[in-house]
């Protein structure tokens, strides 16, 4: 760490990729490691959850949380929703977050925070860096299909992600010395072995799991189409990837941040919250190989 990198302020931009976003954390603590001080953040879907909880300087308990989960532990936090718009209310989920980092507003928060959503009557995206966080939040990660959308001043709201998956044009007029952007949508690669393992869970509970994921599965899957084998959140997964990782590429060319940190996109689908520990294991590795680089150029 050098005294450069202490000094250096910066406007961190997180990428929207679902359970890859848990690798947030891991960027994050390099960074705060190495001395750079974060004064601004926007993010998209899992990157305005992760942002904003930073934000809120709540990170810490965050993470304790979500690495002590399992799958079944994921699965309980899913609210089914039978309004015949979307499989859950996410209601669950917003209502565990106001637990863990409480009540706040954005604008009262001590790093200045921009989560993005995306205006679904409009076909245009919405910054919100005042009001209720975890409205925000919830905001910002209302997948359609799969979260309900979020009224919101008259709007509809639905994933940021669907926009803008690299949301750096919040960030454009800070006074920051650098801007950092880490990209869920990497380029597919062969993680180390070093990587600290999933816990196995007991063959009776996997099979508790598995009818759980069916029942899931099954509330949106036709009946009788012979045709499609593929789970449905197998093709949600699929389909967000090529969607996120198009759009980002363009987002990309149009701002390109003075670092670029890259998830792989392989490394787990969309929704592999179980996996916490490994995936900010895997944020680590990637941005302190990107910040090592860096350093060397400067």
């Amino acid at each position: 760490m050098t005294s450069q990198n202490q000094k250096k302020t910066v406007s961190l931009v997180l990428g929207s990729g679902g359970a890859r976003g848990l690798a947030h954390i891991g960027v994050i603590q390099v960074l705060e490691e190495r001395g750079y001080d974060v004064r601004s953040i926007s993010g998209s879907s899992m990157g305005a959850l992760i942002g904003g909880i930073y934000a809120a300087g709540k990170l810490d308990i965050y993470s304790n949380w979500v690495c002590a989960l399992d799958r079944l532990d994921v699965l309980r936090l899913l609210d089914v929703s039978f309004s015949g718009t979307a499989i859950f209310k996410g209601e669950k989920i917003i209502n565990t977050l106001q637990e863990l980092i409480g009540q706040q507003n954005i604008e009262d928060l001590p790093i200045a925070f921009t989560a993005v959503a995306t205006d679904l009557e409009e076909s245009k995206e919405v910054w919100l860096s005042s009001g209720p966080l975890c409205e925000a939040i919830r905001a910002s990660i209302a997948f359609p299909t799969v979260f309900s959308a979020v009224p919101y001043q008259g709007k509809t709201l639905v994933d940021g992600g669907l926009l803008n998956p690299i949301p750096i044009a919040p960030t454009l007029r800070d006074l920051t010395d650098i801007t950092i952007a880490v990209s869920l949508s990497g380029n597919a690669k062969v993680i180390p072995e070093e990587i600290p393992p999933v816990p196995e869970v007991p063959e009776e509970r996997n099979k508790y799991h598995q009818k759980i994921i069916d029942f899931i599965d099954n509330l949106h899957r036709k009946e009788n189409d012979k045709e499609d084998d593929a789970g449905f959140f197998d093709i949600i997964s699929k389909s967000l990837d090529v969607m996120q990782s198009t759009i980002a590429s363009f987002k990309l060319a149009d701002y390109r941040p003075d670092i670029l940190i890259e998830i792989p996109k392989d490394v787990c689908t969309i929704y592999e919250f179980e996996r916490a520990t490994e995936l900010i294991e895997i944020g680590r590795q990637e941005a302190t190989a990107r910040l090592e680089e860096f350093d060397r150029t400067i």
